[in-house]
């Protein structure tokens, strides 16, 4: 297997769902930019072979990111990203001024500085309420006319494949000189099966509440079903991608890592026992997987710069307990083999701000066929 010359770089990485769309899909990572450092270490884990850059994209020059990914001026090929968006979210305060916003209006201004075959930005359904309608026009400004930018493309991300409801919007443009002729219509998702929680927790051990270190969260997985959602996650691993470490147990021990319990009161295990599929729980709020159904948005909680919030989780479908962070990875659509920082609370926060990859592949792959 040989690695790709189409070259894509990743703002605002995070732990690498784009990115690991962007792979399978066909192109190489060259570059990765996260200012948080936690989630570039793990990004760096599972993408060894690009270039990590811990910078402050407000702050960056398109000549300076180009640079320093290692790629020459006209041979970039896709700029991707998924800007912060907890300003433009419909949960939270809805900040017009939160000055995270800012940072869409820079992904557009490297757009204009890097000039890539195409770009791909993702970011919350928010983002195209009125209130955030200045910031948009703001940022959308910044593409230069070369380009050809379609609607804005609002994906649910259980349509194309994953077990989650996730909804998120995808600002896609591309140089016609570049890349073949894209429609709205080309991303749309055709000929997919229907995945739901069952299926992505398949063949998982039975979580006990005193796996608590690192070591104990490595665990046998049994092998899953013949389905859409089983060939997605145990698809080829592309080229110069993966923990080598990872990779090797779970190729030649059935191991996978992030099996970590809760410890939970009893009082705590007895209201959980009885909430119903779909419901919340009236004290912890935390909602109860249908196995029948979908996953809810899996949230993120907040860094330690804002207070150390962890999100609620969601109450497992057969136990009473909240799921674990490798069950949230399955839920997100993440493979088996990729790594997560091993504390619950950074790995929750790296899974809940993912892009789910499966989602990402399927419209980047239609790119690079255009590319190609």
């Amino acid at each position: 297997m040989h690695t790709s010359t189409k070259n894509v770089i990743d703002l605002f990485a995070g732990v690498g769902g784009l990115s690991l769309g962007a792979a399978r899909a066909g192109f190489r990572v060259a570059a990765a930019v996260e200012l948080d450092s936690r989630a570039a270490e793990w990004h760096g884990r599972n993408f060894p072979n690009s270039i990590h850059l811990l910078e402050d994209v407000a702050s960056l020059t398109g000549e300076r990111l180009l640079c320093l990914s290692g790629v020459k001026s006209g041979e970039l090929d896709g700029l991707i990203g998924g800007p912060p968006c907890q300003g433009f979210s419909d949960i939270g305060l809805k900040s017009g001024s939160d000055p995270r916003n800012e940072l869409l209006v820079h992904f557009f201004r490297l757009v204009s500085e890097t000039r890539p075959a195409f770009f791909l930005a993702e970011n919350v359904p928010g983002v195209l309420k009125e209130r955030n309608a200045e910031t948009l026009k703001r940022a959308l400004t910044n593409v230069p006319p070369i380009y050809r930018l379609l609607p804005p493309i609002t994906v649910k991300a259980s349509d194309y494949g994953a077990p989650t409801i996730r909804k998120r919007v995808f600002f896609i443009g591309f140089d016609p000189n570049r890349v073949g002729n894209l429609a709205e219509a080309d991303f749309l998702p055709t000929g997919i099966s229907d995945v739901r929680v069952e299926h992505a927790l398949e063949a998982l051990p039975a979580i006990r509440s005193d796996w608590q270190t690192p070591e104990q969260s490595w665990r046998s997985v049994g092998e899953l079903s013949e389905s859409f959602y089983s060939t997605s996650l145990s698809a080829a691993i592309p080229f110069g991608v993966g923990d080598e470490f990872a990779i090797r147990e779970l190729t030649n021990r059935r191991r996978v890592s992030g099996f970590f319990g809760t410890i939970h009161t009893q009082e705590t295990i007895r209201r959980l026992r009885s909430l119903q599929p779909g419901r919340s729980d009236p004290i912890s709020k935390c909602y109860r997987l249908d196995r029948h159904g979908y996953c809810p948005t899996l949230r993120a909680g907040t860094g330690p710069e804002r207070g150390s919030y962890q999100a609620i989780r969601p109450v497992h479908p057969g136990s009473p307990r909240v799921i674990a962070p490798r069950e949230a990875a399955r839920l997100q659509g993440f493979p088996d083999w990729f790594q997560f920082h091993p504390t619950k609370w950074h790995a929750f926060r790296q899974i809940g701000n993912s892009v789910s990859p499966i989602v990402a592949e399927y419209l980047l792959k239609k790119i690079f066929k255009a590319s190609s």
